[in-house]
């Protein structure tokens, strides 16, 4: 246990504290003499006083530091939760990308292997429509695709986008 010698106003104190929090209480005894000194020529005979209206501007201040202070800790927290919102929008228009482009690596994998597989075919064709086999298939594929390029047509000369 240590103790400590505070000078407020024109007393000197003599107070017990903890050892290594001397420094500490010199300084909150600065502070209360600070405002001791802030009231001047107002200051009232008895001693009990000077110190009650010192006290009082410290809780004054400190009353007013913590509206500060929780008003800082609403901001934080509405801002919180506004920010939460648009994290959680993002985060689902980045799931809804991410899958899209899922898909479009998946087709584009599709696409390839079909690309692949008609440039192995045409290899081994020895004429327009290779074996007399596959003739009959081709024949279908390409009146299926006549019959797809006449529908669009149509639809174009009627002003539809839609085949």
């Amino acid at each position: 246990m240590s103790q400590v010698s505070l000078k407020i106003g024109p007393k000197s104190y003599t107070v017990n504290c903890a050892d290594g929090e001397e420094q500490h209480i010199e300084k909150l005894a600065a502070m209360i003499d600070e405002k001791y000194a802030q009231l001047g020529a107002a200051r009232a005979p008895q001693e009990a006083q000077n110190m009650l209206f010192a006290a009082l501007f410290l809780a004054d201040e400190l009353a007013e530091a913590r509206k500060i202070a929780k008003r800082s800790t609403e901001n934080v927290e509405h801002e919180k939760e506004r920010s939460g919102g648009k994290t959680v929008q993002l985060q689902s228009e980045i799931e809804t990308l991410t899958k899209a482009e899922a898909r479009a690596r998946q087709e584009v994998e599709e696409l390839k292997e079909q690309l692949a597989e008609m440039r192995e075919a045409e290899r081994h064709q020895h004429d327009l429509f290779g074996e007399a086999a596959d003739a009959g298939d081709i024949a279908d594929k390409l009146e299926a695709l006549a019959n797809r390029a006449e529908a669009a047509a149509t639809a174009l000369e009627r002003g539809s986008t839609a085949p």
